[in-house]
């Protein structure tokens, strides 16, 4: 009997023991979808977006940067800051690119209101060379336009709207936006049918390529969709390390634009992969964000030879 009762206390030790290890190993469901959903709540705290600054070779081009904040206006402060010289925020800049707005310069104040950030700048903002006091608008406005719901923003010194670059002369809208262009080139010859088209080339920093933003202002009346596929096919027409990886023998066959989306209608020599019916990636955001900069549309489709391939919805890839 005394053996039994220690075999049966024993026993049962032993089953209790194997029940606390069981409970440690696979925690109640409960608790895990409690940590499991604190976590991704954390995780979307930061949100990426694009941020246009100077690259190796003195052209804004486009990168991305992580932002904390949840406010729009926020977020316009976050990304102003890390693209002052020598600024707190300066240590976001990614490899390759630098920040060019000077360093002495204060953010006075920042207000969003129906799609338009206003920023009150000291005026040590365009305290620049020629060269430099036009790109700084151009990244401003480029970066700043990256932000959801932000279509428009105007620059104030000091509490006077910025009209006129001090060094230039130039004159500036008010309300500036994408259409301002950015790396502007002129090829012109006469002052009939100018119009600015800008189209997004591709430049490599070490292993990793990104998107450079070109207005090429030209004397062409075609539709637009036309000129950016032509020069991407041709590839940049002056001294730049600027890349298309489109073929040569690539062509647009059709196209339609509509309400919300442009069709895009290839040969065979768009794809990069025959067999697969593949694009590059590459060649697909070119197109894209060229777009995206020239039309008011949503979606870009892609077809060859009249079947659908890719479809690019660009909110997705700005």
């Amino acid at each position: 009997m005394i053996k039994n009762s220690a075999f049966k206390r024993i026993a049962l030790a032993s089953v209790i023991l194997l029940l606390l290890l069981l409970f440690s190993i696979f925690p109640k469901e409960q608790n895990y979808e409690l940590n499991l959903k604190q976590e991704v709540e954390y995780v979307s705290n930061n949100q990426t977006s694009e941020i246009y600054l100077l690259d190796a070779n003195n052209f804004i081009g486009r990168a991305t940067v992580v932002l904390n904040g949840k406010k729009t206006t926020d977020k316009i402060r976050e990304m102003l800051e890390i693209m002052i010289i020598d600024g707190k925020k300066e240590s976001l800049v990614p490899n390759g690119f630098r920040a060019l707005i000077p360093s002495d310069t204060k953010i006075i104040s920042v207000e969003f209101a129906d799609g338009t950030a206003k920023i009150n700048f000291s005026k040590s903002l365009l305290d620049v060379n020629k060269e430099m006091e036009e790109k700084i608008i151009e990244a401003i406005t480029y970066s700043l336009t990256s932000i959801d719901d932000v279509k428009g923003v105007i620059i104030y010194i000091d509490g006077q709207i910025l009209t006129k670059l001090p060094q230039t002369n130039k004159r500036l809208p008010a309300l500036l936006r994408r259409n301002f262009g950015v790396n502007k080139i002129y090829d012109i010859d006469s002052l009939v049918d100018i119009q600015g088209v800008t189209i997004y080339y591709i430049n490599k920093h070490d292993e990793n390529y990104y998107y450079v933003p070109v207005t090429k202002y030209i004397n062409d009346s075609r539709d637009k969709i036309k000129i950016i596929i032509d020069e991407l096919i041709s590839g940049p027409s002056y001294e730049t390390n600027l890349m298309s990886f489109i073929n040569a023998n690539a062509k647009l066959l059709n196209y339609e634009v509509g309400a919300d989306k442009i069709l895009l209608n290839f040969n065979s020599y768009i794809l990069d992969d025959l067999k697969n019916k593949k694009i590059l990636e590459e060649v697909i955001y070119s197109i894209a964000l060229s777009v995206s900069d020239n039309y008011d549309v949503k979606e870009v489709i892609f077809m060859v030879e009249n079947e659908e391939i890719e479809k690019s919805v660009l909110r997705s890839i700005e």
